[in-house]
């Protein structure tokens, strides 16, 4: 039977790929359930109860506490060294990203397509492949087991650097900076006054991709760097976690586990925070066609 001109076509609801989807849903939220409730339990009922179920005593805050003051307060110390590498490492590449990419969009320059092929050629070898020659390098100059061994590698980040280089072509018109140079306004006053507020959705995209990976980096610090007063949360809490693995030492699994809810919370939140700004379009109807 034909559909009645006018009326609005329903969507088909496929059961199968509801069903995976939901199986998706759970794979992902899983071991998210299973850490907020193993950070509820003590040292014992983590090691003897089920998993995904609560069991004894309610010891987050206990576990909260210990977490924070074990080892000297070694959890806050690296809380904050993770923090300085995010804040320089990735605010560094943001910035970089931001203004290579947007100058490969909107300016022509000799060997400007030889720099794309090279950031290209960035974007197709993976992290861990340079781990090892930039440990070399920072080597000879006497970087390691400091945080500019962390920082500087940080704020390279090829692929943000691609995703402005798209981003800026598509989402600040020519005609726009035309007009602002009529107007007597240089390039920095075009780019500050009028392109950046236009990029706004694409830096906050680069920003958050470039947070995650430095919040997230493990093998770069865990090479880098020999000082525990210098290691990231990454590092610090897989330390916590061998050294619960020997017999000698203490059972620390509920201040890993605990430790590990915590350090997702600023990540999840600079997620909800930022989300609002991941809009397209800023441009739409700010030039006539």
């Amino acid at each position: 039977m034909a559909a009645r001109p006018g009326a609005a076509a329903v969507p088909r609801r496929s059961w199968f790929l509801t069903g995976v989807m939901g199986l998706m849903l759970v794979y992902a939220y899983l071991p998210l359930l299973w850490l907020i409730i193993s950070s509820t339990k003590t040292q014992r009922s983590l090691i003897s109860s089920f998993g995904l179920w609560f069991h004894g005593k309610f010891a987050l805050w206990d576990n909260v506490r210990d977490t924070m003051t074990y080892d000297d307060h070694s959890f806050v110390r690296w809380f904050g060294n993770t923090l300085l590498y995010v804040v320089a490492g990735a605010g560094g590449a943001t910035v970089l990203a931001t203004l290579a990419g947007y100058g490969l969009a909107k300016f022509a320059f000799p060997g400007r397509r030889a720099v794309f092929s090279l950031v290209l050629g960035g974007i197709a070898v993976p992290a861990t492949a340079l781990a090892v020659p930039t440990f070399l390098m920072f080597s000879k100059l006497h970087l390691t087991n400091t945080p500019w061994g962390v920082i500087i590698p940080s704020m390279v980040s090829p692929f943000g650097m691609y995703l402005m280089w798209i981003f800026s072509r598509d989402a600040v018109p020519d005609s726009l900076l035309e007009a602002a140079r009529i107007d007597g306004a240089n390039e920095f006053q075009t780019f500050r006054i009028v392109s950046l507020r236009l990029l706004t959705p694409g830096i906050v995209t680069v920003a958050l991709f470039t947070v995650v990976a430095t919040w997230n980096n493990y093998f770069l610090p865990l090479i880098m760097l020999n000082d525990p007063n210098w290691y990231p949360l990454t590092v610090g809490l897989h330390q916590w976690n061998n050294q619960a693995n020997t017999i000698s030492a203490k059972p620390v699994f509920n201040l890993v586990v605990t430790g590990s809810l915590l350090t997702i919370i600023p990540i999840t939140a600079c997620f909800l925070s930022l989300q609002r700004y991941w809009r397209s379009g800023l441009a739409a109807g700010s030039v006539k066609q």
